[in-house]
């Protein structure tokens, strides 16, 4: 099994609940620490590897977190990368706190961007009992970038074609 294979794989059968929740905004969210904890049934598995690389960059004068995920068989790797600005204003935190903040942040997206996960229900939350069937979502929006980059980087089409209901027209554009 390739390492796109790996992943696609990973990425299709992937489940991460939003099981924390943010008082101040009142919305339900995962962090990076859920994703990876959901991830890890899959490592032995697949016998792959996932690690998160950082580093800092100054774009215009502003700290930049770059945050890259990679996943790897030992033998390939694939990865994806998040970019987040670093508020240094931010009311409330001293300095660690707004640096551990913003890796907080890229890291999770970075692995969202990796595993391709998006903000639409899960399909036990779309799951019709009754016939056993499952709705996907539309590719649309952010996880049509994502798609789009993931082909870009030898991922298959028929693991999008899996996860999603694919209109025609955004099929002519994959």
């Amino acid at each position: 099994m390739t390492i796109n294979e790996k992943l696609a794989t990973i990425q299709t059968k992937f489940k991460s609940k939003k099981s924390r929740f943010n008082s101040f905004g009142k919305y339900n969210f995962r962090s990076a620490e859920d994703i990876l904890e959901a991830t890890k049934p899959f490592l032995l598995e697949l016998g792959v590897s996932v690690v998160i690389n950082e580093h800092l960059e100054e774009i215009a004068g502003l700290p930049v977190l770059a945050s890259k995920a990679v996943i790897s068989d030992g033998k390939a790797e694939m990865s994806a990368t998040a970019i987040v600005g670093v508020d240094l204003n931010q009311k409330g935190m001293n300095v660690p706190q707004q640096f551990g903040s913003a890796s907080s942040y890229a890291k999770k997206y970075a692995l969202g961007n990796l595993f391709l996960i998006d903000d639409t229900a899960d399909s036990d939350a779309t799951n019709n009992h009754d016939k056993g069937n499952v709705a996907k979502p539309k590719l649309q929006g952010a996880a049509l970038v994502k798609a789009k980059a993931f082909i870009k980087s030898g991922g298959s089409m028929e693991a999008i074609k899996k996860k999603y209901d694919i209109p025609a027209d955004v099929l002519k554009t994959l």
